[in-house]
Formats: C-alpha cells, sequence, structure tokens
C-alpha cells in the first residue's frame, strides 16, 4: 500500500522559557491549527518525523505493546535511533505482552521505559476491595486503573513534553474526534496521534510487510489487548474494543481514563 505524502512546511522551533512558560505554551490554538492541517493528511511517518524535529528527546511514545503501537515505534525508531518507548506495567498483563518487550527491545536494540504502580496503592486497594475488585463494578474497575495506569502515567510524563498514542478515529466513542496533535491539559503535554487516519487492515498490513514484532495474542482473536483479568477475544465482526471490560454494559465506556482530557484550567 503506498500513500502519497504531501509537502509539508517547515516549522520554525519557537524559543520558550519553561522556566516560566508551560509546555503548552509553546504553540498557540491558531499554530497548531494550522499544524494539524498540514498534517490531516500525512502519512504517519512524516507526523513522527514532525513531533520528533519539534520535541526531541522530550517526546516518548507510552504503549500498551498491542499491534498499532508496534507499527508506531517500527515507523518512529526508523526516523531516530534513540527513540524513547514507554510502557505502564499494572502488575496483571498477558505472559504474551512481557514476552513481546523482551523482542522488541532486543529487535530495536532499544530500553524499554517501564513504569510501575506504587506497590502501597496497590496493597491497600486488594486489602480493601479485594484482588479481582474490577469484576463488582465499575467503579471499582476505575479505581484499578487509575491506580496501576494513570497514576504511573502522569509520573512518566513528568519526563515528557510531548507523547505518542495508538489512538484512532475509527475505534469510535470519543476517539472520532480526535486531532493529530492534541493539547493533554491534564498533563501539560501534546498528545501526538499519527495513526489517527490509518484503519486496523492498513496497520495489520504495514506490520506483515515490515515483519515488525507484534503481540501473538492479535492471532487468537485479541483485537485490542491490556490487562490479562480484564481481556478476551472477540468474535468475527465484534468491534475492536468489544473484548475489553465486556461485562460492563455501556459500550462507549470502553476507557480506563488514560485518554481522558482534563479542561483547560
Amino acid at each position: 500500500m503506498t500513500l502519497a505524502k504531501p509537502e509539508l512546511a517547515s516549522f520554525e522551533p519557537i524559543e520558550v522559557d519553561f522556566s516560566e512558560h508551560r509546555v503548552l505554551d509553546r504553540f498557540s490554538d491558531d499554530e497548531l491549527a494550522e499544524i494539524n492541517q498540514q498534517l490531516e493528511t500525512a502519512h504517519p511517518t512524516e507526523i513522527l518525523r514532525w513531533a520528533d524535529e519539534a520535541f526531541g528527546d522530550r517526546l516518548i511514545q507510552m504503549s500498551s505493546f498491542a499491534i498499532d503501537g508496534m507499527a508506531i515505534f517500527d515507523m518512529f525508531w526508523k526516523i531516530n535511533p534513540k527513540a524513547r518507548l514507554a510502557t505502564l506495567d499494572t502488575m496483571r498483563l498477558f505472559e504474551e505482552t512481557y514476552d513481546l518487550m523482551d523482542r522488541i527491545a532486543r529487535r530495536y536494540n532499544t530500553e524499554v521505559e517501564v513504569h510501575y504502580p506504587d506497590i502501597r496503592e496497590v496493597g491497600r486497594m486488594i486489602r480493601q476491595h479485594g484482588m479481582n475488585l474490577f469484576y463488582k463494578g465499575v467503579d471499582n474497575r476505575k479505581l484499578c486503573c487509575e491506580i496501576r495506569k494513570v497514576n504511573p502515567l502522569n509520573k512518566a510524563l513528568n519526563e515528557a513534553d510531548a507523547w505518542i498514542t495508538g489512538l484512532r478515529r475509527d475505534q469510535g466513542m470519543k476517539r472520532g474526534n480526535i486531532e493529530i496533535i492534541q493539547k493533554d491539559f491534564a498533563h501539560d503535554a501534546y498528545k501526538v496521534n499519527p495513526m489517527a487516519n490509518w484503519t486496523a487492515e492498513m496497520i495489520r498490513e504495514y506490520v506483515i510487510e515490515n515483519k515488525v514484532p507484534y503481540n501473538i495474542l492479535h492471532d487468537k482473536g485479541f483485537p485490542s489487548i491490556g490487562c490479562a483479568p480484564c481481556t478476551r477475544a472477540v468474535q468475527p465482526g465484534e468491534d475492536e474494543r468489544s473484548g475489553r471490560w465486556w461485562w460492563e454494559s455501556d459500550p462507549d465506556a470502553k476507557e480506563c481514563g488514560i485518554h481522558t482530557v482534563a479542561p483547560a484550567g
């Protein structure tokens, strides 16, 4: 598959004194709108190249090691062999996911930055609500996600001005309105969504063509992969995120809280 690569305007770096300004002051709303307009039809590689030039070593890819994240990292690494790759180890992941982490580290000769939850918070949660509290109600599930994923992410992004995600518009829910480059007010950082306009099939084609390592659970009916107790395989034709928290009735609430953007101010 060959996608046209539009000509992109060069963006001169804007000098910012970060001792007095927030990271999100780097681009005004008008500047960001212009950047998004030019990147809207760009190939993910062009988007990643722009982000790498704009943010340098303060750019980090956060990945759950699903197939979309692996396609992104392959592109990112080809642009910058020192590209930063990080993940959140909730301590409840699939063994196949841990195996993939090792394969990625060897294949790209890179160190995966792993961020863990606070074990004291995990212990208090388990003592109060039980080991598998997430099955007992959505509030419990959100509490578990907050302690195991959201809080570690907050700490991880202290070391970044921008983070790369695998969000796509065709995944539904509130993701249908995402921009290529977004202001993440919750973390005072920019969020880069290079795959916003791609589909699952386009990602799989890229992975196969470029022999990118991926989680073998994708070949066993898992289009979306999270924590082992909270993810199951789906039937052909089902929504790709229907296997996440499948016991919950609201199909539009298949989020853990990581991609909830707080209001400005």
